[in-house]
């Protein structure tokens, strides 16, 4: 076991697991490997079989060990996790019995400073999960205003997005924005920094890390995956951080469990069976304990489903907001 991953506890990683309820002879996806804390979890409960999937090549490289012991039931790969019925049908897979999401950037890219996600250490204005392809500095060079307004506003959810686009773009005609100090002190200059609230940049980052890595869009696929790999009696259990990942799951969930009463005025209209039961009515939320632990905690919800019978879906339409290759190529 590596020293990074043994020392990685995931946040609500027990009630992750419990819900997941993990059995021996089972197939599960960790969809979001990290360090490793629920495929870990999962392979000591049960005699199971684990998929770990992570599109950081660093979070695979660092789970070689847990490979190695786990004697033979855990298969690494790296890919992004909208991809895992393909995963798992590369894998001679058909169906699973359950799916495991920690869903947003990781505890140990936010720590490592030269992976730019943080305004907290100075380092390049990176955001790239998977280290390759198109950078936050990228698209601060090449969005315009209103695109880089559009950003900050959708996915980061701040108020001054147009005044914080509108420094940014002032900024670059003197000097190309490259590295996480130089962005965040020109968001400081236009959000103002109040007592016992978050750092003025902290929507800003988020903004441009969500957008950088499609993150929204990989959600709503991978949900949409999960759906048609697990089997009836499966489980998808997701663990997300911020209030536009939550709504994503909360809807799906909402739209998959329910029981369509069906119309007088229309009856030769079919309406699709649920295909998820609900488990958690309400989020579930980290304790006291858990949170002074790991203040990242805090913000955690963990939501719940187990799979009916009934055929999945059809997958939802993305929303219409801006994507990556449209503002790169200046559509």
């Amino acid at each position: 076991m590596s020293a990074h991953a043994s020392r990685h506890v995931p946040v609500l990683g027990q009630e992750a697991v419990d819900y997941l309820s993990p059995r021996s002879g089972g197939i599960y996806v960790d969809a979001t490997f990290g360090a490793g804390g629920y495929s870990r979890a999962i392979l000591d409960v049960a005699d199971s079989r684990v998929i770990g999937i992570d599109r950081d090549r660093s979070a695979i490289t660092g789970g070689f060990d847990l490979v190695d012991g786990a004697g033979g039931r855990l298969t690494l790969v790296e890919d992004r996790f909208s991809n895992l019925a393909e995963i798992c049908a590369a894998q001679g897979i058909d169906a699973v019995d359950g799916v495991v999401m920690d869903v947003g950037v990781s505890s140990m890219q936010l720590d490592q400073a030269e992976r730019g996600f943080s305004f907290r250490g100075h380092g390049p204005l990176d955001m790239r999960m998977a280290q390759s392809g198109v950078t936050a500095a990228d698209v601060v060079a090449k969005a315009s205003e209103k695109e880089l307004a559009d950003i900050i506003y959708i996915f980061g959810e701040e108020r001054h997005s147009r005044g914080v686009a509108r420094a940014i773009v002032a900024a670059r005609k003197d000097a190309p924005i490259t590295t996480t100090g130089a962005l965040a002190e020109i968001v400081a200059k236009v959000v103002r920094a109040k007592p016992n609230e978050i750092h003025p940049a902290t929507r800003t980052f988020q903004a441009l890390r969500i957008f950088v890595n499609e993150e929204l869009d990989e959600l709503h696929q991978a949900l949409s995956a999960a759906e048609r790999v697990l089997k009836p009696g499966g489980r998808l259990v997701v663990v997300s951080f911020h209030s536009l990942e939550d709504r994503i799951v909360k809807n799906f969930f909402t739209e998959r469990g329910k029981v369509s009463a069906g119309s007088r005025h229309l009856p030769e209209v079919a309406q699709a069976a649920p295909s998820f039961q609900i488990l958690t009515k309400r989020p579930v939320v980290a304790g006291d304990a858990e949170v002074s632990a790991n203040p990242r905690a805090r913000s955690a919800k963990l939501r719940a489903a187990e799979r009916t019978a009934a055929a999945p879906h059809a997958a939802d339409d993305l929303p219409s907001w801006p994507r990556l290759a449209d503002v790169m190529r200046g559509g």
